[in-house]
């Protein structure tokens, strides 16, 4: 059976909410659109409204490349912490900057956090996929099937096994023939003295970016397909 990977990339401001800075739009986004160029694959990106209003190139770049354009709210604030309305307005506000650039009907919400309850926002705004889940939360194997039309594609582990030597983040993914992977655009810029936490600012920079090129020498090794979210 032919295994799967879809490599999903966060488009948010450097290290949310301790930085407010971007970096990794102005540094570490270009590098990782040269690679997946330079690789053949594609991936998909879930941006921010604010991020796609700030660095419309990068937006048309991404799509332009043939990768998968996807919504990651509007300004990065946890969907968990606003009322219906609010999580309402968030969604059409970066619905309207996104879809400027082309389709979009993936989401993603910061923080892998989003109450059930709001899925019917996603379907009212046309999405059809939802990638707000993770299978290393214990909160996943506590939740309640939803009902809602839209197809879950939760993440398979932590997003900093990718700053991690390969040899040890191989066991992390051999349960899974179908891998969602997410990482962010300032992981791959040297974080060290940035103040923001310790395993956030771990092996960020040249590190990191050399495992991406291991995990994506891997993949290939062994003939998996890369995909974007809504393939």
């Amino acid at each position: 059976m032919l295994k799967k990977v879809l490599l999903t990339i966060d488009v948010e401001h450097d290290c949310p909410p301790y930085l407010t800075t971007t970096k990794g739009m102005e540094i570490g986004m270009p590098k990782l659109l040269d690679l997946f160029q330079e690789q053949s694959i594609t991936a998909t990106f879930f941006s921010t409204g604010q991020m796609a209003e700030k660095f419309p190139n990068i937006m048309r770049r991404i799509v332009n490349e043939g990768h998968e354009l996807g919504c990651h709210g509007h300004t990065h604030k946890r969907f968990d912490q606003m009322d219906y309305l609010e999580a309402n307005d968030e969604i059409a506000c970066s619905v309207n900057i996104l879809r400027e650039y082309g389709d979009v009907c993936s989401f993603r919400a910061p923080n892998l956090s989003f109450p059930d309850e709001y899925l019917s926002i996603l379907v009212e705004h046309g999405f059809k996929v939802d990638s707000s889940q993770a299978r290393y939360k214990l909160s996943h194997y506590f939740k309640k099937k939803s009902d809602s039309e839209l197809t879950r594609l939760p993440v398979s582990i932590l997003c900093n096994w990718f700053r991690m030597p390969l040899y040890l983040s191989v066991p992390r993914i051999k349960p899974y023939k179908n891998l969602v992977l997410n990482m962010h655009p300032w992981e791959f810029v040297d974080m060290s003295k940035s103040g923001i936490p310790f395993d956030c600012r771990l092996n960020t920079g040249g590190y990191a970016f050399a495992e991406l090129k291991k995990w994506i020498t891997y993949f290939k090794k062994r003939y998996y397909d890369f995909l974007t979210v809504s393939t």
